[in-house]
Formats: structure tokens, sequence, C-alpha cells
């Protein structure tokens, strides 16, 4: 059929009338098309039945607009819309007072039956079948469970097959039997429950108890109590977190004589180095050693970015992020020799988040002298392999059978012994548990970090058995983040740093003067060599 567009019509679609053998662009016949149009809207609207036959009213619609101007449609739509509108208020207000079973998506009959709520049928149930039972009556299509115990126990719906006693019984013991275990469940939830709030009140009480007694008795008297023995199982217990710090300074002590003054020093000149660094960077690089480039700008950066991400306090943009940064890059300039190494930020951070900015430096710059740390920050090699000998002769004597378990797989203490020390498992426990180390190590000195790695090793000795040389240097390099406290504690309790009568000092002692005999050795045979003589 050929047509073409009318002035009336604001579209490029030109839809016909049924019936109509001509376009409707003929205007000899547009009037006549307007017409009949009209009669048969005008039908749809006064029919009885039009607000159940919407398609008819619609089709009406539709054949006057395609013969009308723009206004004239605008004007049948307001019409149209104002009609659907009077015939649904005037729907609502027939049904609202005598159709109480409306559901969302069309009206159902109400059961015969008042509802039953879940207690009821469970009672019903449980009390088991009647003595006269009533024959099996089909219920309405509309089957809608109440809860789910109407799923388990209710009658099926009509449609299917009746429930037979057998199954009646088999189902009402399911239920009885999951009610049973769900029973169980929440039962020993709530005690797991109760437990765990009885030992936050218990260790609350203690943590207030002790800092009583830290505050009255030990630290105004340091010097003298910080040995006996009622101070280092206090201490083995945890230092209260309002005093950590206090306590970490006193015990790690400012051997180096290091003052909030001399911090500042060395803090306004990294940050020179750093402007002056980026201003000559792209001129000159040949001036500023590689070393220096990598202490002082990438590797702290990086590291401080990585440091604690899980606390969001580190990342740029953080309350500490700018305090971290500042407290390594003065160190770097402190010890240039030293320079920055990976795993500093954790041992700054830790420090920065119990002592001021000042204090933190000096702490951080004193526990970094010590002996262990200087070797493994230095990269001393063969200071390092003695302690990891020394390392091996307790684990040794603590481990045998896992001890044997790594000889056979070659794993070697360097694989994870250098990550804990580094970062004083800061990073490889979770911040609360590594506190507590830190504070036996504050205690006992380097033998303690020594000693936690052997109770690691104490406490997921029945794992690392079952698995092989890389499985297990994977599970060392990120050790689980539930690592539980108390039971962790306890296998370094159960660890003897005791062999042969000798404790750790003295073993370390005794591999640096075989380690000094042999460098004697090897140095009086390269003297005594032809190639020297000749």
């Amino acid at each position: 059929m050929f047509g073409f567009k009318s002035p009336y019509c604001t579209s490029n679609a030109i839809p016909e009338f049924r019936g109509s053998p001509l376009p409707r662009s003929f205007g000899v016949y547009k009037d006549h098309h307007r017409l009949l149009a009209w009669k048969k809207l005008t039908h749809s609207l006064t029919h009885p039945h039009t607000h159940t036959h919407r398609g008819i009213l619609m089709s009406a619609f539709m054949s006057w607009a395609s013969w009308c101007s723009a206004a004239e449609t605008l004007f049948l739509l307001t019409l149209y819309l104002q009609f659907l509108f009077f015939y649904r208020n005037k729907l609502l207000l027939s049904t609202s007072h005598s159709a109480p079973g409306w559901k969302l998506f069309g009206k159902i009959p109400l059961r015969d039956n008042p509802l039953k709520n879940s207690t009821t049928i469970q009672q019903e149930y449980e009390s088991g079948p009647s003595p006269h039972p009533q024959p099996m009556r089909r219920k309405n299509l509309e089957f809608e469970p109440l809860s789910t115990t109407a799923l388990i126990l209710e009658d099926r719906p009509p449609n299917l097959p009746a429930k037979s006693e057998e199954e009646s019984q088999r189902h009402r013991q399911e239920y009885s039997e999951m009610v049973a275990g769900a029973k169980r469940r929440e039962m020993k939830e709530a005690q797991k429950k109760k437990r765990q709030m009885k030992e936050r009140y218990r260790q609350e009480e203690n943590i207030a108890n002790s800092m009583v007694i830290w505050n009255t008795e030990i630290l105004p008297n340091w010097e003298s109590m910080r040995n006996t023995r009622r101070v280092r199982d206090l201490w083995w217990q945890g230092v209260p977190p309002s005093i950590r710090g206090k306590v970490w300074s006193l015990a790690i002590g400012n051997e180096l004589n290091i003052t909030p003054e001399l911090y500042e020093i060395f803090l306004s000149r990294a940050k020179e180095k750093w402007k002056s660094f980026s201003e000559t960077s792209s001129v000159n690089e040949n001036e500023v050693s590689l070393a220096d480039r990598e202490s002082s700008l990438d590797l702290i950066k990086l590291d401080i970015s990585r440091t604690f991400p899980s606390l969001y306090i580190f990342q740029k943009g953080g309350p500490y992020h700018d305090l971290l940064h500042s407290v390594l890059g003065a160190y770097t300039c402190y010890r240039p020799d030293v320079g920055y190494v990976q795993g500093m930020s954790f041992i700054a951070a830790v420090l920065i988040l119990n002592l001021e900015e000042a204090d933190a430096f000096i702490a951080f710059a004193n526990l970094l002298n010590k002996p262990c740390q200087m070797a493994f920050f230095r990269v001393d090699h063969d200071l390092m392999l003695k302690y990891f000998a020394a390392f091996e002769v307790f684990f040794e004597e603590n481990l045998p059978k896992l001890f044997q378990h790594f000889q056979n797989n070659s794993l070697t203490p360097d694989f994870y012994l250098i990550d804990w020390i580094f970062t004083l498992y800061s990073k490889s426990l979770p911040l609360d548990v590594a506190c507590r180390v830190w504070d036996v190590f504050c205690r006992d000195g380097e033998e303690a970090l020594f000693r936690t790695g052997l109770g690691i090793l104490r406490l997921y000795q029945d794992v690392l058995l079952q698995m092989d040389f890389i499985h297990s240097a994977q599970f060392l390099s990120r050790l689980p983040e539930n690592t539980p406290a108390h039971a962790l504690f306890s296998c370094i309790a159960n660890t003897q740093m005791i062999s042969n009568n000798r404790r750790w000092n003295q073993v370390f002692s005794a591999l640096m003067k075989d380690g000094l005999k042999e460098t004697d050795k090897s140095s009086s045979s390269s003297n005594n060599s032809p190639a020297l003589r000749s």
C-alpha cells in the first residue's frame, strides 16, 4: 500500500485505518476517516467493560490519533489519561471493602481455615497423628508456605499426591533433627561468645590492674625493678598499650645520646637533600649516587605506601604518612653508611604508633644500632650466617622432627628468618601480637627474636610437616592473619633456649670464636702459600 505524508500527521510512519482501501493523505477521505475514528473512540469510552478491555480503547485511540493534528492528539491524550484515572479510583473504591484476598499479582480466594503460625504447626506435628485422622481434603491451587516450618510440615499442594503416613513420619523426624541441630549450633555459638566476652573482660581487668602497678611502682623505680622476677612476669603478660611506648623507650635506651634538636637538624637536612635532588636530578644525575636516590626517594616512598596497608594511616594523605617519611629520611641522613633498607618502615611505623615523633626517631636509631639489627640491615653476610647457625642449634634441640624435614627439603633459615628479623615480626604477625613480641624483645634482647621464630615453627609444625620446599617457604613468608596470641606465646614459653647447658649468648659467642679461628687459619695458610713466598 502506497502512502504520502499527511499535513495532519507528525510521524513519517503512515498507519492505515482498517477497511480503508485508500491512503489517508487523500483529503476527500480525511474528514470521513476522522468521523469514523471518533465514533469508534466514543463507543469505546462508553463501553460498559472498557476498563477490562484496554486493548479496544487503545486501538480506538490510535485510529483517531492517526487522522488528527498534533494539538488534537495532545487533547485526546489528556482525555484518555483522565479516563483511566477515573476508572482506577472507581475500581479501588468498589473493591476495598469486599475483597480482602487481593495479592500483589491478582486476587485469590481466602483459606477455608484460619491461618496457623509456625509454632502451632510444630506443636500439632510433634504431638503425632490424631487417633481419628480426617480424610485428606484438596486445598486451593494457590499454595503459600507460612515459614520454613510450613515448608516441611504442611501438606502438599493439591496438584501433587498426598503424603503417606511413613513419609509424614520421616518428615517429622527430619524436622526434629533439623531443630535439634539448630539448637546445638546456637548453644555452641552462645557459649563461644560467652567465653570470648569473659576472656575480654579478664584481659581488660588485668590490663587495668597492671597499668596501676606499672605507673605507681615500676616506672618511678625503673633501674632497680626492671630485672626483678615480678616485673619480668608482668612484662611477659604484655605491657599495657597506654604506657607501652614509655616502657620501650626505657628498655631500648639512648646510648647514641640523640636529642630532639639533633632530630630536627637531620630532618631539615633530609628535606634540603630531597629538594635539591628534585631540582638537579634532571640536569646532572651523576653528582647524586644511585644509593642516595633510592634511599631518599624511591624506596622510602614506595615502602611507606606498603606499610600496614590495612590501617590506611600511613598511605598518602593519611595522618602518619608525612611523619613516617620524616623519621625515615632523618635516619638516612643520620646514618648514610646504612641508608634506607626495605623493612625499616615497619619498625618506624610501630614506634610512631606508640611514641611522639622525636621520641620515635630516638628509639628507632638506637634500636637499629643493636648488633643483630645492624648485622642484618648492613647485610653483614658472615655475621648473618652466625645468627642462622645459632638458630639451627636450638631448632634441632627443640623441634628435631621438623628440623630434619627442613634439612631434607633444603629449607634453610634465611628463607624465612630474614623477613622476620628485618621487620621484627610486625609485617608477619597481627599488629597486637607483634607488639607483644616487641615487649618480650625489649625485655630479653635479640634472643627473644629467635625464640619467637621457634615458637612460630612449633605452632605450625603439624602443617609444615605436610608441605614441600615451595609450600613451606610460601607459608612462612605469609603467615595466617589470625595467628592466635595465646597459642603462639604458649609455644614460645615451651621453647627452651638451652643447648648442652649453654644459653643463646654462649652458643653465639662460641660460633663467633670458631669463625675467628677459621679466619686466622685461612689467613695464615694464604700467607704461607708458595705464590706469596715467591
